[in-house]
């Protein structure tokens, strides 16, 4: 099955996999997440690392949220190092989509023995309505 912006999940996927074929399990999150940017720059992607964005609610800023990384400005990657995805995990990745409004995100796991990867789609996605500023 083919999914939207597959060739770039795919370059995304195969970097997660280098990194942890490197390093294993145990790290702090910002461990994979330095290593995963070192490896990110062998693709032809354009790679924002901690995107800061509004929060609001009803129109009030009620603070600031990082996205771990944006690739060509459409897709954001949610970066883990736990022994095992919890739903939490999913529900914050999935409300990065729908705050940010885009459409496709990969959330990645490094803390499992084997690389744990989940493509996430945001059901409320309006084209055009982008809320993070992208990346240069």
């Amino acid at each position: 099955m083919e999914y939207k912006y597959s060739e770039i999940t795919k370059d995304i996927i195969a970097a997660a996999l280098e990194v942890h074929t490197f390093l294993g399990n145990g790290f702090q999150e910002v461990i994979y997440q330095r290593a995963l940017d070192i490896e990110l720059a062998n693709y032809n992607l354009l790679v924002g690392r901690e995107i800061e964005m509004p929060v609001f609610y009803k129109k009030t800023l009620i603070g600031n949220r990082r996205v771990d990384f944006l690739i060509n400005n459409i897709i954001c990657v949610e970066l883990k190092a736990t022994i095992r995805l919890e739903d939490v995990h999913l529900a914050q990745a999935l409300n990065y989509l729908e705050a940010f409004n885009l459409e496709v995100g990969l959330l990645i796991n490094f803390g499992s023995k084997s690389l744990e990867v989940k493509r996430l789609f945001n059901k409320k996605y309006k084209e055009s309505q982008t809320a993070i500023k992208g990346i240069d």
